[in-house]
């Protein structure tokens, strides 16, 4: 087999994307790899050096053949990309609600048909089935459809080497069949390379022949897929199974709220549109003080709109019958009164965190419900907020940028600014997207032991044994 891509003692100049020991890597052809580890490993570093973003001290980097477009030559596919497609990075998130009813906003086929064959494009958007996104709005596509129109744009250039960051994540069941079935015709029909960066091994796809474990900026030795995944050594030394015999949340971090009600929410005939697509139409749910639901539903049936509207995030949310902690919506109170009671996190919200401050102020910035926009903590909160960064086990990151840590951590900051006002309504929206098994064991423990009878939480997920224990109600929705 040729060699298609080599690292040959790769040493960077910047001194925090230095590996333990120089990088060494040959990926040949027909080989499919997974790059394996927990969140802060390095992997999406490892890809960023690959595709040149960092200077070269020492070594070098080849390919298959003399490269004259390494942009079209190696795609990369990861939930970020957005920035480049919209808007998004010149605006706030509340605006995210407003943006498909701008005339400027880009459609799915206004990118997708942009200077690509036609006929590999419809073959694309045939065999990934979104042929009724065509005439969405970008910003306005769930997570999940935002994924697969990722990768089809990707896809549009027929790369040689296409690399999935955590491609699995956001997507229903039946969306991760037909990505997997995907994988597997691409492989075999188009002759490319394929490379993932997962951080569980139930994402390691049936396509993927290599395995390279990373952990700690040190590349592991790199070895066939069926044999890692009989390695049970190798696997717990990535992902070491914890086990918390007593509780992560210091009692003073939930105390009891002085707030009385009957109902956290309810929602009365609710009815969303955009331009002419109906997302939500005549919908009605009631959560009672201290209900624990799981709001359910395929992609794009309205489950990040519905929530925005609960939020207060989308400003269709005044023209509809909004309850929430038994005081109706527009009769006098703020946003901020709103939200003072309100815990909530989505993958949309992750999107708007682009902004070059330290860890510890994002989480901060929770007290004030503000995004992009930051706000001086008095020394309390600048104290709760170190306590909830040490319960998340992120306390070393307290004065990093939010920017140069993996999506994974950037994902546990965000889920402690939910908790730091100790709000008497959760609302989590795919919570655990992007983190490792040993993290998602400690941010569920976190939900069970947080949500008392006191607490009213709904929670989103398209992997039913990602779901808290303690929930023991469902909502679902359909696709309009």
């Amino acid at each position: 087999m040729n060699t298609i891509l080599e690292l040959e003692n790769i040493i960077p100049q910047k001194e925090f994307a230095k590996f333990s020991t120089p990088i060494n890597l040959k990926i040949k052809s027909s080989q499919h790899w997974a790059f394996i580890g927990p969140n802060g490993a390095g992997k999406s570093l490892l890809i960023e050096i690959l595709l040149g973003k960092y200077a070269i001290k020492e070594g070098k980097i080849m390919y298959k053949k003399k490269c004259n477009n390494l942009f079209n030559y190696v795609k990369m596919v990861a939930f970020r990309n957005i920035h480049s497609l919209s808007k998004i990075q010149n605006s706030y998130y509340q605006q995210r609600w407003n943006m498909g009813l701008d005339d400027q906003t880009p459609k799915v086929k206004d990118l997708l048909f942009k200077n690509t064959d036609l006929r590999w494009m419809e073959y694309l958007i045939s065999i990934f089935g979104i042929e009724d996104l065509i005439e969405k709005n970008v910003d306005l596509l769930s997570s999940g459809e935002l994924r697969k129109f990722l990768i089809i744009q990707a896809l549009s250039y027929q790369p040689k080497i296409l690399i999935l960051d955590n491609p699995y994540i956001g997507l229903d069941t039946n969306a991760r069949q037909v990505l997997d079935q995907i994988l597997i015709d691409l492989k075999n029909l188009h002759n490319l390379q394929i490379i993932l960066l997962v951080s569980e091994i139930a994402d390691i796809s049936s396509i993927i022949t290599h395995v390279l474990p990373i952990k700690n900026k040190t590349l592991f030795p790199s070895l066939p897929t069926q044999d890692f995944l009989l390695d049970k050594k190798l696997q717990n030394e990535l992902f070491p199974c914890i086990k918390y015999d007593k509780k992560l949340i210091p009692p003073s971090l939930n105390q009891p709220k002085d707030i009385n009600y009957k109902y956290a929410l309810q929602l009365k005939s609710i009815n969303i549109r955009y331009n002419n697509r109906t997302i939500l139409k005549n919908l009605s749910w009631k959560v009672q003080k201290g209900e624990k639901w799981a709001l359910s539903g395929p992609n794009g049936s309205g489950k990040s709109t519905l929530l925005s509207v609960i939020a207060a995030d989308n400003p269709q949310a005044y023209a509809n019958n909004i309850i929430l902690f038994d005081k109706k919506r527009g009769t006098g109170e703020s946003i901020w009164d709103i939200k003072k009671h309100l815990g909530y996190i989505s993958p949309e919200m992750h999107l708007y965190y682009q902004k070059n401050v330290s860890c510890l102020e994002v989480v901060g910035s929770g007290f004030f419900d503000t995004i992009g926009l930051y706000r001086k903590c008095d020394k309390e909160q600048v104290r709760t907020s170190i306590q909830w960064m040490k319960t998340f086990g992120i306390e070393n990151l307290k004065n990093s940028s939010f920017l140069t840590i993996s999506n994974g951590e950037q994902r546990l900051v965000l889920l402690a600014r939910v908790f730091v006002k100790n709000p008497s309504l959760i609302i989590l929206d795919e919570p655990l997207h992007g983190l490792d098994m040993s993290n998602k064991f400690r941010v569920i423990q976190i939900i069970e032991e947080f949500c008392d009878s006191n607490k009213s939480l709904i929670y989103v997920t398209h992997q039913k044994e990602e779901l808290p224990t303690l929930i023991n109600q469902e909502f679902i929705l359909t696709k309009q």
